[in-house]
């Protein structure tokens, strides 16, 4: 076990060393600096000196190799934007993205599981026929557009907030109240994330379930008189996990690369709005930064998937000594 949460941090740490390097590399190259920003109007020593202050007017392999040395110590450098450290920065919005993807997450995981065991236990019904429509429905829905449909369907019924974490007065709130207003808030976002990751757990959970309930202990317990619903939830449905933990690292993945999209449509502070700004203002600090926050998430995510898949497969338990 030790062997293996030592590969899985080893490999978290390149991601994120290889996902923010790119990132900062990507965004030096790009036409124009923090200093095109000035204007045209712009004094030749004030640009001169705005590139020096930053470091913008050396070779782009030495201004790498001076933030990667400095990224080591946790060292992220200074936003352009904020005129403040990038990690001071990141750390509020990576907090609102990670709770966006854990709300999207459970709700994805607890309704795909729930309408796949559904279609997969009842036969040819139509409950069967209509959740299998509405999944091939959401799974071809891509984030910005169920986001772009909610905000239209919020703005117009007023059910929930159509954009933004928390109200205006939410600083002078309790805690509790806070709380309250933020809930009430992420309904929007979180469903726009969650939809198309539930439609493709429905369809994984029904095709596992539909092969498991043929295997021979199923029908034992079958023939021992267990009755419909035990025989599904105690027997069949947890032999047929499998594929959803090995998918859900790949799932966290596809959803913090569709938050960054949400977010921006409804107005949401996390990594996602703070990425554009950077991208907007050329800050490759924040950019790096920012993909960095956005991998290690991530790479915490794809380590809890492999953590579920070797709690409910021995055989992965084998292979990997836990």
């Amino acid at each position: 076990m030790r062997a293996f949460l030592v590969r899985r941090v080893a490999f978290a740490l390149v991601l994120v060393a290889c996902a923010s390097s790119t990132a900062f590399l990507l965004t030096r190259a790009a036409p124009g600096d923090l200093a095109t920003l000035l204007g045209p109007l712009a004094k030749a020593g004030e640009v001169a000196a705005l590139r020096e202050r930053f470091g913008l007017d050396q070779p782009i392999i030495v201004q790498w190799a001076h933030w990667a040395s400095r990224a080591v110590r946790l060292d992220l450098g200074e936003s352009f934007l904020y005129n403040r450290p990038v990690i001071s920065v990141l750390g509020p919005a990576a907090l609102n993205t990670a709770i966006l993807a854990i709300v999207a997450l459970t709700l994805a995981t607890a309704s795909g599981i729930f309408l796949g065991v559904v279609s997969g236990s009842g036969g040819r019904t139509v409950a069967r026929t209509v959740i299998r429509l509405l999944s091939a429905l959401c799974v071809s829905l891509p984030p910005l557009l169920t986001s772009l449909i909610f905000v239209f369907i919020a703005a117009r019924t007023g059910i929930v907030p159509a954009g933004g974490m928390s109200s205006a007065s939410a600083g002078d709130l309790s805690w509790a109240a806070w709380l309250a207003d933020v809930a009430w808030h992420i309904p929007l976002p979180a469903l726009a994330l969650a939809l198309p990751i539930a439609a493709t757990f429905e369809r994984l959970q029904s095709q596992a379930l539909t092969e498991v309930v043929d295997q021979p202990f199923v029908t034992a317990a079958r023939a021992r008189g267990v009755p419909g619903p035990a025989l599904i939830w105690r027997h069949a449905w947890p032999a047929s996990l499998r594929p959803i933990c090995a998918v859900l690292g790949v799932a966290i993945g596809v959803l913090l690369s569709g938050s960054f999209v949400v977010e921006y449509v409804t107005t949401w502070p996390g990594l996602g709005r703070l990425m554009y700004e950077a991208l907007r203002a050329r800050d490759i600090y924040l950019v790096a930064g920012c993909a960095a926050a956005g991998s290690a998430l991530l790479a915490c995510g794809t380590l809890a998937g492999d953590l579920l898949l070797a709690a409910v497969d021995p055989r992965v338990r084998e292979e990997t000594g836990a």
